[in-house]
């Protein structure tokens, strides 16, 4: 029965069709100018894909000889562009870590506050899944990325004088893309799914750091305020739910799976697919320091920083307290008196990890804050060189 379930549910190679953390990055690297048109929106079975192959490798020996690098390509313009295109999908939240972290690696700041900002102004115009009716096959065959970038490029959405590998602009590459009346999928920017992007940045007492949420296709229970139901770790959580041992209104709140806590941001699909499971995804909240799949759907906000393992706030939180939370606003809060949170946080000592040697008690020790895209390293900002000159 699972063999026959699973080959129906997933009837093909590749990423999941939704607009998931795969497609979600995959939709990046083309905005991002790394990748070839539309090479980022075929189906992984399309036989097409060779002739993308075979181009590819092509591009990359012309690149080499041109002296065109990556990091002539990825400005900090480039990343602006990604985060909307990001914003425009209804992706994943993980692009508010991922980001960040592609960022830092080429010495370019680039934050989740960024990305949010970005977000807030862009307007959610592909009607993909999980928030929306289509996959990223439809994407692809309504006209993928380029149709996708035509439209936000007309909008004056994102910079169309950025570089890509194929040695063109953004707007020379999409110079003769014309838009088709005939495709539902993506919407014209002028008449958009919502004007605002499909993920939010929220700030507050909770999240000093921030914190993020996906709202795409979200037209109900943006905002949420109840009692805290406080589990350390995931898979207490999953039980709870399983169990059906919690209430309606309540705040779910996953701590100390941040990047220092896991150590690593797992996912917490399987606690968020549970809840949706039971049909209560609309009835209760979830806060955590840890990450969520692309496929997360209802008020789930992950990120949240400080995390519980450097002593943020969500490593305060008790039972009953009440979390307040505002999608619409951008806001978490934590309904505490600031004087208990300080006694609170007097009382708190760092969780003791099943990792105290070896490769992830080393990470532990480097990782930063999520918002910045847990990081372990300075990154090339403090580069003293440009390693392929070596």
């Amino acid at each position: 029965d699972l063999c026959s379930l699973e080959q129906h549910a997933c009837p093909s190679d590749g990423a999941c069709g939704g607009q998931f953390t795969a497609n979600t990055m995959a939709c990046v690297s083309e905005a991002i100018g790394l990748a070839l048109p539309l090479s980022a929106s075929l189906p992984a079975p399309y036989l097409t894909r060779d002739a993308y192959a075979v181009a590819s490798g092509e591009t990359v020996v012309r690149l080499i000889a041109e002296q065109l690098r990556p990091r002539d390509i990825v400005t900090r313009k480039s990343f602006e562009n990604a985060a909307v295109v990001v914003a425009a999908t209804g992706g994943s939240t993980n692009g508010g870590l991922h980001l960040p972290a592609m960022a830092h690696e080429c010495g370019i700041e680039f934050t989740l506050r960024d990305f949010a900002e970005i977000a807030q102004r862009t307007p959610y115009i592909a009607d993909l899944k999980p928030g929306g009716r289509f996959v990223a096959k439809d994407m692809g065959e309504a006209g993928g990325m380029p149709m996708l970038m035509k439209t936000l490029l007309e909008g004056g959405y994102i910079h169309g004088d950025c570089m890509t590998v194929t040695g063109k602009t953004i707007a020379e590459n999409l110079k003769d893309v014309k838009w088709r009346d005939d495709q539902v999928v993506i919407r014209p920017v002028s008449n958009p799914l919502s004007p605002t992007g499909g993920v939010v940045g929220l700030w507050g007492s909770l999240a000093p750091d921030g914190a993020i949420v996906k709202v795409a296709g979200m037209q109900s229970h943006r905002s949420h305020r109840g009692p805290a139901r406080v589990f350390d770790g995931e898979q207490a959580c999953f039980d709870a739910v399983e169990a059906g041992d919690y209430k309606d209104g309540d705040v779910l709140v996953i701590r100390y799976e941040g990047a220092k806590g896991g150590p690593g941001m797992r996912e917490m699909l399987s606690t968020t697919a549970a809840i949706s499971g039971q049909g209560r995804g609309d009835k209760v909240a979830l806060v955590t320091d840890g990450r969520f799949s692309g496929g997360t759907r209802g008020l789930c906000i992950g990120h949240v920083g400080p995390e519980a393992q450097m002593g943020g706030p969500i490593a305060l939180v008790r039972d009953g307290d009440i979390i307040a939370i505002d999608a619409d606003a951008g806001t978490l809060d934590l309904e505490v008196d600031p004087i208990e949170l300080e006694h609170r946080a007097r009382m708190w000592k760092p969780k003791v990890t099943n990792y105290q040697s070896g490769a992830l008690w080393k990470y532990a020790q480097l990782v930063g804050p999520a918002h910045l895209g847990a990081l372990t390293h300075p990154g090339a900002a403090e580069e003293t060189h440009v390693y392929a000159d070596l």
